[in-house]
């Protein structure tokens, strides 16, 4: 088969992608670095965690506004501003190192308005997307949006590393910035098409509270769209408690330089599943893709449960990560193909505040559940050490494990359930496609 030649509109996304390649690389630089210096000067583990806290939850609060504000505005400019205002967060962090002046505080001040600020980005950017690139490829682009991610993920805190032993801090913030600036160049030259306004759209005009929730009241009157936000924001639950305790569950048997080891095993499947994402599209039925990959993410977690052994946790972190950008591109192409681009801004971010509204409630349980619940269940003479504690052994860790492979089996049961639901299995044949076949004119 003839390839279908690359329209200007996805030389356009093409560039835009590039520019936030630069800029994410730059981010992660500034998030392990800010990490590491909060941690050296603290010794908490509780103040290191504090910052994840900061860069999600202020974003995921003010994404309705956002997503709102994104449809009334100019996708490219809602972009822009984002990384502007993201920019000048990270220049005054830079300037406050450079006087020898910053305080913890302040970081986290400093990243709950970048957080806020960002809230505009992810929308805006999606649903550009939607207007620059043809409905048949957009599969691939959004391997290539995780791909970036990829890059960021792996490059970020080996380069970040080797810069702390070489350059004061503030340099790698100041490199951040100029990344910044790398990405608001893209933007400046390039133009993104205007989206056909929609019936729909038009009816629900009003208040910006009242466009804020119009995202929900789309969403809720597709059962399919519904259904697959729903069984994201289980899955994040699920998957928020791996994220915050796999550390503790390797340190528990092994050295950080065997959990770096496994990490980059993680990345590395990362960046595959996104090149495979970018070069095939994902399968012809996403939905399938979506909880056939889910599938496999639960096995992992139950292989992450068993007594431990390098080999396997390396083996079973690369292909958690593997399935997570054709999990997520598959996901987000239905999006772009069932939703009216004029109204992507807020319909995407009321997904993305519900999808990862479990995620903090996961950060703030784990620790409590595995050092008060679990751990102690497989201590020498726990109340499971002679049962289960023969089958995954008992002492440190092995409490977490078993938490690991509950994990695993509510993940499996979630999947299979979701599945039963004949709204969500069927959502790509239901319900019809929001935007033509070609990208829009330019």
């Amino acid at each position: 088969m003839a390839q279908k030649p690359i329209t200007p509109g996805f030389r356009t996304f093409l560039l835009i992608w590039f520019g936030q390649l630069i800029s994410l690389t730059g981010t992660g630089l500034t998030g392990f670095s800010l990490g590491v210096w909060v941690y050296q000067r603290t010794g908490s583990v509780t103040q290191f965690a504090l910052i994840a806290l900061a860069t999600t939850l202020p974003g995921i609060l003010f994404s309705p506004i956002a997503g709102a504000l994104v449809d009334r505005w100019d996708r490219r400019w809602a972009m822009f501003l984002s990384d502007a205002g993201a920019s000048m967060c990270t220049l005054s962090m830079c300037l406050l190192l450079f006087a020898g002046q910053l305080q913890v505080w302040e970081i986290y001040f400093a990243m709950s308005i970048s957080s806020t600020i960002t809230a505009f980005q992810w929308p805006a950017y999606s649903a550009a997307t939607t207007l620059l690139v043809p409905k048949e490829h957009l599969g691939r682009a959004s391997g290539m949006v995780q791909i970036a991610d990829a890059v960021a993920q792996i490059g970020s805190p080996a380069i970040a590393g080797v810069m702390m032993g070489i350059f004061p801090i503030f340099t790698i913030l100041l490199v951040d910035y100029i990344t910044y600036l790398f990405a608001l160049v893209t933007l400046l030259i390039t133009r993104f098409p205007k989206p056909e306004v929609t019936a729909e759209s038009t009816a629900r005009k009003g208040s910006l509270l009242r466009e804020a929730v119009f995202g929900w009241s789309y969403i809720i009157a597709r059962p399919g769209l519904l259904g697959l936000l729903l069984y994201f924001a289980v899955n994040n639950f699920t998957t928020g408690f791996a994220q915050v305790l796999f550390t503790p569950l390797v340190l528990s048997f092994s050295t950080p330089a065997v959990l770096g080891l496994i990490m980059s095993a993680g990345g590395i499947g990362f960046l595959v599943g996104s090149l495979v994402m970018s070069i095939w599209g994902g399968p012809r039925q996403r939905i399938l893709g979506i909880l056939g990959f889910n599938l496999l993410q639960g096995l992992t977690l139950l292989g992450a449960g068993i007594p431990p052994r390098v080999v396997i946790y390396i083996v079973a972190v690369f292909f958690f990560f593997l399935g997570q950008p054709l999990i997520n591109g598959c996901s987000q192409a239905i999006w772009q193909v069932k939703t009216a681009p004029d109204v992507q801004g807020r319909v995407f971010a009321m997904r993305r505040m519900i999808a990862w509204s479990s995620i903090p409630f996961a950060y703030l349980l784990a620790g409590p559940l595995a050092d008060h619940v679990f751990e102690p269940l497989l201590i020498q003479g726990g109340p499971l050490a002679d049962s289960l504690g023969r089958i995954i052994g008992i002492g440190p860790g092995r409490g977490i494990g078993l938490f690991f492979i509950i994990m695993g089996i509510l993940v499996l049961a979630t999947t299979v359930g979701f599945y039963l639901y004949p709204p969500l299995r069927r959502v790509e044949v239901e319900l019809p496609d929001s935007i033509p076949n070609k990208t829009l004119s330019q």
